[in-house]
């Protein structure tokens, strides 16, 4: 099999080895209506109101969206205008914790007997994908099989970005949690074949899963060798299956879904308790981080500026929610803990190199995934020339950064990359 273009980097999994435990519970949380991709929640709650953990505080009719429920127990002090990091604005609940942490007392566990409960448990969970890009998981796994014949499963536990080690603690910690929600997913969508696969620098997860699953016969663990962006959609759906998703399609296209081990994981874990997503596993990584780096579960909602005193970073120059190849840098550690983080990561003497012209070593193009030119793509760019950044396939590029880490001459490709894309006129909305 073909091996995948990427570049090679230090895995820096210093918290590799630190179990996951609670973050103590805030003062008080933001907990925004829009946590995934899609139309924001309505806030069903009012300043002044008492909730519970798991209390269901936001949902919509919208098709692309997933409900939202309350990390705390509490009161409400005040629904507020909030700015997401994306650029994007919506309600958010701002809640006063009780220290009580009180469930919502109509939680029960769902009753599952077909596709479509589960597919409406699902939904009711609040599960977005927790691998970073937030697609709501009910939509993901409700489609049609005569239309999409889906026969394979891949569970993506590569966690190629540096620092993060929130999905190996989730497979080192519940790995039945990985092994039922799986089976669970294969059982109701008739999928007969599943793939779980990771990174080869994390030899106890992958022993343990062996183990786990050497009696079940529809699971194989897939050895990945270590390489950035190994965990990204198309290139592990390439690497487990040899199956190319193409400029356009999805891998259901190819027969595929992909599902993040931690998202299997936490359907289980619905599935046995009720409780709707309410916390994230995070890393807290970072050379600014000077105590307490680790894994915690955090309250969602909890301001990113309390995660970093904790961890005694003292006004750090740069702040990331996700890796340092595809994560978000914060403008403003107010921000909270959203459905979608998997890491808090803070530096110092982060060096800002100058960008020079380009040599055309070509050192872009030899590590870029998806066989793109990215300093062609640039050249279009700065031209606006769409019919060329069609040509050149700027649609295919999934911003995983590789073209700009690599570059000698510091020029921001990725981000350009992103830019482009934004000139490619959308495809009318099918009424």
């Amino acid at each position: 099999m073909k091996k995948l273009n990427g570049v090679r980097l230090s895995h820096d999994k210093g918290t590799k080895d630190c179990e996951t435990v609670s973050f103590p519970l805030p003062k008080q949380v933001i907990i925004p209506m829009s946590q995934a991709m899609g139309a924001p929640c309505n806030c069903l709650v009012k300043a002044g109101d008492a909730v519970t953990v798991g209390q269901k505080i936001g949902d919509t009719d919208a098709f692309m969206s997933v409900p939202i429920h309350s990390s705390v127990s509490g009161t409400v002090n005040a629904v507020v205008d909030y700015l997401l990091p994306g650029g994007n604005s919506c309600k958010a609940a701002v809640i006063d914790t009780d220290g009580e942490q009180t469930p919502d007392p109509s939680l029960v566990p769902p009753v599952i007997t077909d596709k479509a409960s589960f597919v409406a448990a699902v939904r009711e969970s609040g599960l977005a994908g927790l691998g970073g890009a937030g697609f709501p998981t009910h939509i993901k796994v409700n489609f049609d099989k005569s239309k999409t014949p889906i026969d394979t499963l891949v569970i993506n536990a590569a966690e190629c970005e540096p620092y993060i080690t929130s999905d190996f603690r989730q497979m080192m910690e519940d790995p039945d949690d990985v092994i039922k929600g799986t089976l669970l997913v294969q059982k109701y969508l008739n999928i007969p074949i599943c793939k779980i696969c990771i990174e080869n620098n994390k030899p106890d997860a992958i022993a343990l899963l062996k183990e786990k699953t050497a009696d079940i016969k529809s699971i194989e663990i897939v050895t990945l060798p270590s390489s950035y962006p190994q965990g990204a959609e198309k290139v592990i759906v390439f690497s487990a299956t040899g199956r190319i998703v193409a400029e356009g399609e999805l891998p259901s296209n190819q027969g595929v879904m992909v599902m993040n081990v931690s998202t299997v994981a936490y359907i289980n874990r619905y599935c046995e308790t009720g409780m709707p997503l309410t916390h994230r596993r995070i890393t807290l990584d970072g050379n600014a981080i000077t105590k307490n780096k680790g894994n915690y579960l955090v309250p969602i909602g909890t301001r990113i500026s309390e995660i970093l005193e904790y961890g005694g970073a003292e006004n750090p120059e740069k702040v990331l929610y996700g890796g340092p190849m595809m994560g978000f840098p914060l403008y403003d550690t107010d921000q909270p803990i959203l459905k979608t983080t998997n890491a808090v990561l803070a530096f110092n003497n982060v060096e800002e190199p100058k960008t020079t012209a380009c040599i055309r070593c070509g050192n872009c193009i030899r590590v870029c995934p998806m066989n793109l030119m990215p300093v062609e793509l640039e050249s279009a760019y700065k031209a606006k020339d769409v019919e060329a950044l069609k040509s050149l396939k700027v649609m295919l590029c999934m911003n995983c950064g590789c073209c700009s880490y690599i570059c000698p001459a510091h020029r921001p490709l990725a981000e350009i990359n992103q830019l482009a894309k934004g000139l490619i006129p959308r495809p009318a909305s099918k009424k």
